[in-house]
């Protein structure tokens, strides 16, 4: 690594060994270890806070050919649950903040979600297509459980008739399920549930603050049962550390009442980069080297590619073992057919003296 570890205690319940500056950032801060540490020292305790962010729009647009949509919404910047291997971390650089331990302790809020959604989809010419929920951060993050911006938007679409598919670690989208099973029955809805491992360890390791791997599982049960077609993500696949498990859980998955699967080779671009490194050398020791040559064997000997059609999958030998496993782990567990397109027809802004139009 191009850089020490953090001095002190790992941060209780945190993914990031480290808070170390942005890119954008004038000047650069970085812990170090001076020797001094107190044996049996309690690890540190870092507080969470979230912001309200003044926005004008709440539809992001892209045209990545990597992705299925073009259109999504993030109704929170930052995103507690931790994940060490987030590829949203480095966003936190534009705000002048840590992709590290800031990314998933100072978190931001859109309050006006809902408003600015349904003015969005009231403009004269808007034309409908599937909206992605949670393409960057969670929408189901702790704070949600208060705040619940995510809830306002899904009754918001649910309001316009607009179809929408949304992605998760959290089985707190359980909470939205009168809302995602009437849309789901109805062909305006999809979700997707985000299971990384079945180990409760390396699960509580790299994810620290999302669900237990059995809670998401019930997840995938329970929207499957309320009519929500449910794909299961295995993102990341880490070769070396959590690949061996892809078959067991599309299996446990299909089980549970998926339809689907996906999977994304682990990502490594800008800061990601060094805060996996650290973490893999506080909490994987014994593997930390082993994993990152497999990792650099699937991108061409750097850590990351940036490339359309490379980034999610990587190339090499590595990477296309890992690819023909997940086609055949799909197949055999009935995940391999394809998804009915959601229904683009229903779309209806609300009648003028409708409750929802009374807010402009």
């Amino acid at each position: 690594m191009s850089h020490p570890l953090k001095a002190g205690p790992v941060p209780r319940g945190r993914g990031a060994r480290s808070n170390r500056s942005g890119r954008f950032e004038a000047f650069e801060r970085e812990s170090f270890d001076d020797g001094w540490d107190l044996e049996g020292e309690e690890p540190a305790q870092i507080a969470t806070t979230v912001q309200p962010m003044k926005s004008r729009t709440i539809i992001a647009r892209n045209t990545s050919p990597d992705v299925g949509f073009d259109r999504s919404i993030n109704p929170y910047r930052g995103c507690s649950h931790g994940c060490i291997y987030c590829y949203a971390r480095p966003a936190h650089a534009y705000l002048g903040l840590s992709p590290g331990l800031d990314f998933e302790s100072r978190l931001f809020f859109k309050p006006e979600a809902g408003k600015l959604l349904a003015a969005e989809l009231s403009r004269k010419g808007y034309k409908p297509g599937v909206i992605h929920i949670g393409g960057d951060t969670d929408p189901y993050q702790p704070d949600e459980k208060r705040l619940g911006v995510t809830r306002e938007v899904l009754e918001t679409l649910q309001q316009f008739r607009h179809p929408f598919s949304i992605i998760t670690k959290s089985a707190l989208i359980l909470r939205d399920l009168d809302l995602l099973g009437e849309m789901g029955r109805a062909g305006l809805a999809r979700a997707a549930v985000s299971i990384t491992s079945l180990d409760r360890k390396l699960a509580r390791s790299m994810e620290p603050r999302a669900a237990t791997p059995e809670r998401r599982l019930e997840a995938v049960r329970r929207l499957s049962e309320a009519g929500v077609p449910t794909v299961v993500m295995f993102a990341p696949s880490i070769p070396g550390l959590n690949d061996h498990e892809m078959e067991a859980v599309l299996q446990r998955s299909a089980e549970a009442g998926a339809v689907g699967a996906g999977y994304v080779a682990l990502r490594l671009p800008l800061e990601i980069k060094e805060l996996f490194e650290e973490w893999l050398a506080t909490d994987h020791p014994d593997r930390a080297a082993r994993v990152m040559s497999l990792v650099r064997q699937m991108r061409g000997g750097a850590a990351y590619q940036s490339a359309w059609g490379k980034r999610m999958t990587g190339e090499g030998p590595v990477a296309e073992a890992m690819r023909q496993r997940f086609k055949l782990a799909k197949r055999r567990f009935g995940l391999d057919q394809p998804l009915p397109p959601l229904d683009l027809g229903q779309f209806a802004p609300p009648r003028p003296d409708s409750a929802q139009l009374q807010l402009f």
